[in-house]
């Protein structure tokens, strides 16, 4: 396994000895003051980097940097700022493969869905910059005689950006390209699993910024530590907004801390997806998005395919047809051309995958393929698993859960409104599918009394959302939006100005007050 991607891209400059730095501001690189931790590759189990945890006290330090940063940064103008997240996107362009490389080796992604992330990364950076130029308010009409008022988006502070193992690059640039414009410094704390991931990001940005003097560099900052530093971020009131993306019950430990001292929170937590496949459907346009969404990245997106509620007409068909997909499936080493499916990201998430299935035979389930742990053909220390196919009940309590992991449940509806209710029934809401040929049912899952989640597509899988749409869901997938259309006021303040150009003081409502 070459690691040549982290010479590259000059990551095994940022250590001491064999540790890596995990406090990065751009004046300051120093290793974390805590407990010694090992990254290993979801590949073959090697240990692929080494680091000390950064504390909370450290962060104190951190945070005196970024309220530096922010105080030179929102007064840079906005388009000024666009060209920093410009030169960014042209130096992530430069080293795309070397950056795909990296999150294949850290995430175990094949190497054409690393290379989609990074480009997710280039992607919203052109977005970014255009939204530079246009951090529209309004103009608002007085009632009173010799004003003019208006609204401004203003810099909000800095941000933290909490993020999860399996998009380590996606998530910190929708949210950092994003910040940046408006005016933030950015934050990273990084999963654990993924460190070298926000290495390969930081030295990205710090080499724009090295050619941009009148830019902080400390916009761009990264620490690197475990639970307790991120419940040290959540508390500062250094961060008017924290976006954290991950575990439902992470997102409600940071939401609870972060709301009591009345910051914001960008959530962006658990999904529980659903297809509806109509007796009407294009099944062969059906099943491909099927088996990508409920198999690309080994089940391990936030939008992936977990439940298929299917027509009773159809369903033993579909069944059929998709597990003939699914056992051609190629299984392996994620840098290997062909690979569709790759590992799982550690064992705990093969133990949790398993007990999930045993869960669902006690629950009624009857596993139709896939579940077991492959070993024939694959790297040596690596948890590779088959897809796994389950019929079972929509009311099993395990459906009601997400097991990140390739589980596929197969639910039966003959009543168009009873799968809409089925799609609904779940805590979770962030996206959901239909396919259908029959308009009404097209409209329907679309209207208001259909999916309730934060994406519902039609005749399209559950994954791989564009960077122009707002990416979020609703329910306990935490209700935050990122990246496209209006999510860039998530990162600014909004000020309304009245401005008295006449003669006179009226005041509002008719109020007299001589």
């Amino acid at each position: 396994m070459s690691l040549t991607c982290l010479e590259t891209l000059g990551i095994n400059q940022l250590k001491q000895g064999a540790t890596f730095f995990s406090v990065l501001t751009g004046n300051t690189q120093a290793l974390g003051d805590g407990a010694e931790f090992s990254a290993h590759s979801p590949i073959d189990g090697a240990r692929l980097s080494q680091f000390k945890n950064a504390t909370p006290s450290q962060l104190h330090e951190v945070n005196k940097e970024l309220q530096e940063a922010f105080a030179i940064l929102r007064n840079i103008p906005a388009p000024r700022r666009g060209e920093l997240v410009r030169r960014i996107g042209e130096e992530a362009r430069k080293y795309k493969d070397e950056l795909a490389q990296v999150i294949s080796l850290e995430a175990g992604k094949i190497v054409p869905e690393a290379l989609g992330e990074v480009q997710e990364w280039i992607d919203v950076c052109d977005f970014a910059v255009g939204q530079s130029r246009m951090l529209h308010g309004l103009s608002i009409v007085s009632e009173r005689p010799g004003h003019r008022m208006m609204e401004q988006w203003q810099p909000l502070g800095p941000v933290a950006v909490i993020t999860a193992f399996n998009f380590p690059m996606a998530v910190w640039a929708w949210n950092t390209m994003l910040g940046l414009v408006c005016g933030d410094p950015v934050l990273l704390k990084p999963s654990e699993k993924a460190p070298l991931c926000a290495l390969a990001m930081y030295r990205i940005a710090q080499n724009v910024l090295a050619d941009m003097p009148d830019i902080p560099k400390a916009v761009v900052s990264v620490m690197i530590g475990d639970r307790e530093l991120g419940e040290a971020i959540a508390a500062s009131d250094t961060f008017p907004l924290v976006s954290a993306t991950g575990s439902t019950a992470m997102g409600r430990a940071v939401a609870t801390t972060v709301a009591g001292r009345l910051g914001r929170s960008l959530l962006e937590l658990g999904g529980n997806n659903a297809m509806i496949v109509s007796k009407s459907a294009d099944l062969d346009l059906a099943l491909r998005a099927i088996v990508f969404s409920a198999a690309g990245t080994a089940g391990q997106r936030c939008t992936t395919l977990r439940r298929l509620i299917t027509h009773t007409s159809i369903v033993d068909g579909v069944v059929e047809r998709l597990t003939k997909s699914y056992q051609s499936l190629p299984i392996g080493n994620p840098l290997a051309a062909g690979t569709l499916v790759g590992p799982l990201v550690d064992e705990d998430s093969f133990a949790r995958m398993q007990a999930a299935l045993a869960t669902a035979q006690q629950q009624g389930g009857e596993i139709i393929c896939g579940g077991q742990r492959v070993t024939d053909g694959v790297p040596a220390g690596g948890f590779y698993v088959a897809p796994a196919i389950v019929r079972i009940a929509h009311d099993a309590p395990i459906v009601q859960q997400e097991t990140f992991a390739p589980i596929l449940y197969v639910l039966t509806y003959d009543d168009f409104e009873d799968a809409i209710a089925m799609q609904n029934e779940v805590p979770q809401g962030l996206s959901s599918a239909v396919f259908t040929e029959n308009l009404r049912e097209a409209e329907y899952f679309m209207s208001p009394a259909g999916s309730d989640c934060g994406i519902a597509n039609v005749n399209i899988g559950t994954s791989g959302a564009e960077i122009g749409g707002a990416f979020g869901g609703e329910k306990e997938t935490g209700g935050g939006r990122e990246s496209g259309s209006d999510a860039w006021r998530n990162y600014m303040r909004r000020t309304t100005n009245t401005i008295n150009y006449g003669g006179d003081l009226p005041l509002a409502q008719g109020i007299v007050f001589e």
